[in-house]
């Protein structure tokens, strides 16, 4: 029996989240918004497309007028406007217009780009979400934010632009690689982080049924994971204030990722990004010594990583700056006073961000000593 909650818009229903395991209900859902009436294009990548891609399409085609796949190559280096385009001329060749659909299936990459894809096709037609990573279903699904990246530059073009519908299906949870399932638990680790420290303490205790992929406590973990996020995003929905807590880790993070071409998955790099954070929090003697060590710590058990070699930390320094997160030349950077409680900060010299990237830096000479 799937279970649902609802997500706010300016303080009216929106859209809902379905939580279920399987893609069985996805019909009856689709018959609630008059699929029968409109043509659908789900969008997906080639990793996600041999998994479920043809699945998903005879289900919607049975309660459709039409549904086309439109597939593009899997990872980061697709999220940009060059796929974008590809995937407006499918559009215009399909003959879709205001009324009909586009499904995004797949994880962060996927859905965001077909959300901003909705957002901009014929000013703008609707869209739902079916995320298939943990990353995305605790997290890049929820709140309207689209985007692409730019000349290698994180989520620099984009829009707030809500879905229609977010359908989890957890059991596609199973088939995920452990690097890509534990790469989304950063950002479940960083709801507790920010908001919620009795959630945070329940993860810590849920261990090994978490790592186990137990499907009941994944859904209780997704379910309180996603309801930390809604209660952000309804209060702040295009980030003038406290969403941009969600951006823990966040501002390192994405200079790491584009240090390294991409080849860290972005939970990975959040993880790295929430360490050098905790680490400014602490010198800024907002988390104790032993809190922080505490928080760097907790990422091991879910295979994690809290340092790193091969980069430069004075470039990663820089590429903070071509963070979007900037406001007259400063860093919103997101910092913890303690378990549960983040604060925005824009007190954050390049001197503090540059020890916290020394202090996950493992060098050759650290390996030689």
């Amino acid at each position: 029996m799937a279970q649902r909650m609802e997500i706010n818009y300016n303080k009216k229903p929106c859209y809902d989240i379905v939580f279920t395991k399987s893609f069985e209900e996805l019909t009856e859902e689709l018959k609630e918004m008059d699929s029968q009436n409109h043509k659908f294009c789900i969008v997906t990548d080639s990793t996600v497309e041999k998994l479920y891609g043809e699945e998903v399409r005879k289900l919607v085609e049975g309660v459709s007028k039409k549904a086309v796949l439109f597939s593009f190559p899997a990872g980061e280096e697709s999220k940009n406007l060059d796929t974008v385009k590809k995937l407006y001329t499918f559009l215009i060749e399909e003959g879709f217009d205001r009324k009909d659909t586009l499904i995004a299936l797949g994880g962060g990459v996927v859905g965001d780009l077909t959300g901003y894809t909705a957002a901009t096709y014929l000013r703008g037609i609707d869209f739902i979400q079916i995320p298939t990573t943990l990353l995305a279903q605790c997290d890049s699904s929820i709140g309207g934010k689209t985007g692409v990246d730019f000349d290698g530059y994180k989520n620099m073009v984009g829009a707030f632009y809500m879905p229609k519908l977010v359908y989890m299906n957890m059991a596609v949870l199973k088939s995920l690689d452990d690097r890509q399932f534990f790469a989304g638990f950063a950002e479940v680790m960083k709801h507790g982080l920010i908001k919620d420290h009795i959630f945070y303490e329940w993860l810590i205790e849920n261990m090994y049924e978490i790592c186990e992929r137990n499907l009941d406590v994944l859904e209780e973990m997704i379910m309180k994971s996603c309801t930390i996020k809604k209660l952000v995003v309804e209060k702040d929905p295009t980030e003038k204030g406290d969403r941009a807590l969600l951006n823990f880790g966040h501002t390192i993070g994405h200079a790491i990722e584009k240090a390294k071409n991409f080849e860290l998955l972005h939970g990975e790099c959040v993880a790295l990004g929430a360490v050098a954070a905790a680490y400014i929090s602490w010198k800024h003697e907002l988390l104790s010594m032993d809190e922080y060590y505490e928080i760097r710590d907790m990422f091991v058990p879910f295979y994690l990583p809290i340092s790193i070699d091969g980069i430069d930390p004075e470039e990663i320094v820089k590429l903070t700056k071509s963070d979007k997160k900037m406001e007259e030349g400063k860093i919103k950077f997101v910092l913890l006073k303690k378990v549960g409680k983040a604060v925005i900060d824009t007190s954050v010299t390049d001197e503090d961000i540059l020890n916290a990237v020394k202090e996950i830096y493992f060098s050759d000479d650290d390996m030689a000593s």
